[in-house]
């Protein structure tokens, strides 16, 4: 091969090169208000835009589409990609206003996770210091309660 040729491969192949883009996108399950973290919301994936770099899921109990008192009440799974600000934002809202896990009131909870397909699971909402801050309380009372009755 002559000179020029090569350059003129080596100028396609640097072409070539930057045409193509090695890094994928972080990818996350997907779905949107499913009844349930079963079938479309496990068996969806998407590849996230550049921008996005967060697997947000959603899960809110309470009434379609109208959230209503008195209603039939059952879960809504929606699982997304979305930037770490917006699904920081959605958490911190839902976390201090909706996120109550009370049977009778409608309410949503928001996690974030990054990491491709970290949000196959559909984890609570309610932080372990949360949890074993309740459990504590709780086995206080029932001790305190079993010492009264005893005496």
């Amino acid at each position: 091969m002559k000179s020029w040729e090569i350059l003129v491969v080596a100028l396609a192949a640097v072409y070539l090169c930057w045409q193509v883009d090695f890094v994928s996108g972080l990818e996350c399950y997907v779905c949107s208000n499913q009844t349930g973290n079963t079938e479309k919301c496990l068996n969806t994936i998407k590849t996230c835009e550049s921008y996005e770099n967060t697997c947000g899921t959603e899960i809110r109990w309470g009434s379609q589409p109208y959230f209503s008192e008195g209603a039939l009440k059952q879960y809504y799974v929606s699982k997304r990609c979305m930037t770490k600000e917006q699904c920081q934002s959605k958490r911190k809202r839902y976390m201090q206003l909706y996120c109550t896990h009370i049977w009778y009131e409608d309410w949503a909870c928001n996690e974030c996770c990054q990491g491709d397909r970290c949000n196959y699971f559909v984890i609570s909402g309610a932080s372990s210091n949360h949890v074993f801050g309740l459990t504590l309380a709780l086995g206080i009372t029932i001790s305190g309660l079993g010492l009264w009755l005893a005496q």
